[in-house]
């Protein structure tokens, strides 16, 4: 899938030549308020997904499956909600436009895939950026409260991939021979979401490790 629809700048410093500018850009910011600002845009994407899901129910949608859908939005939204008031206003990133362009909204098929995706990429994102906070006073502080949330994504994610095929809840793409789920960092995370975003993320400022 096309990620041409958002850039996301690494941490080299000679990444910054190859940012279009012209478009509309959000920067993230540094340290711990950015990656809180990053896991708000993650949940505005997943908040704005459900709310059209649920809008415009795909066809043959039955009572059980409209109820799920309502609970995993209802969900992101009180994530997305958390987030802005968690992060200073004069530090917080606008509200993102989302780019669903490639999405069939009323076929069951591809509505699922992109659920399944987005809660997958969100369970991944979580695991990876809880080292990158710091370990005392509020880092400490959002690690514990991401802990929270992750438990629930990684719910919406097995119950996402239960609707497609029942009993594929923890499939081996994203649980480890180990048994620990799968973890990536801000840079692939945000590029697998960029198909679905029309603004252009800046990380430059995130911590790497």
């Amino acid at each position: 899938m096309a990620l041409s629809a958002l850039f996301i700048a690494g941490c080299d410093d000679n990444d910054d030549d190859e940012i279009d500018y012209s478009m509309d850009m959000v920067n993230l910011g540094s340290g711990d308020v950015g990656i809180l600002n990053y896991a708000f845009a993650l949940e505005q994407l997943e908040a704005a997904f459900y709310t059209q899901v649920v809008a415009n129910k795909f066809t043959g949608m039955t009572a059980l499956e409209t109820s799920i859908l309502t609970d995993i939005r209802d969900h992101e939204i009180a994530h997305r909600e958390f987030f802005r008031m968690a992060i200073p206003a004069s530090a917080r990133i606008k509200d993102l436009t989302p780019d669903f362009s490639t999405i069939n909204f009323s076929d069951k098929n591809s509505v699922l895939a992109t659920a399944k995706a987005f809660e997958d990429l969100g369970v991944a994102a979580y695991n990876g950026a809880g080292k990158l906070f710091t370990n005392t006073g509020d880092g400490l502080t959002y690690l514990t409260l991401a802990g929270k949330i992750v438990s629930v994504e990684a719910r919406h994610a097995a119950e996402i991939r239960d609707l497609i095929s029942n009993g594929t809840f923890a499939a081996n793409d994203v649980v480890d021979a180990m048994g620990f789920d799968k973890a990536m960092m801000p840079a692939e995370v945000l590029a697998a979401a960029g198909a679905y975003i029309k603004n252009q993320i800046v990380a430059t400022g995130l911590p790497t490790q």
